[in-house]
């Protein structure tokens, strides 16, 4: 993981929010549901659902091949009281050379 670049007009970021209030509730809020209560074993019903995708997002500093991209999404819920963010990575999708990323210590997390 590092930071994505889009200057060079390569890639694109999607988002969407889903909406948790109604009666129908939206399948992938039903799955983020479902995985949470699977994997933490506690209850859980969202009340706000937000998915990005970065879609053949190029590392920093960007050059113009796509060959080197990746694709990946974030995914963050709330009940109200516990949030939770899921990442997700396309199979095969995560083609950044870690050894020519511009961070050389790299750590997963957030800052």
């Amino acid at each position: 993981w590092d930071d994505a670049d889009f200057s060079q007009g390569v890639g694109t970021t999607w988002y969407q929010e889903y909406p948790t209030l109604s009666s129908t509730r939206d399948p992938l809020v039903h799955d983020v549901e479902e995985k949470i209560e699977k994997y933490l074993k506690t209850p859980y019903v969202a009340k706000w659902t937000l998915k990005v995708t970065w879609e053949k997002a190029p590392a920093y500093p960007s050059r113009r091949d796509d060959t080197r991209t990746s694709t990946y999404q974030a995914v963050l819920t709330t009940d109200g009281n516990r949030s939770f963010a899921l990442l997700l990575y396309q199979d095969g999708g995560m083609r950044w050379d870690y050894a020519e990323l511009a961070a050389g210590n790299v750590l997963i997390g957030f800052t």
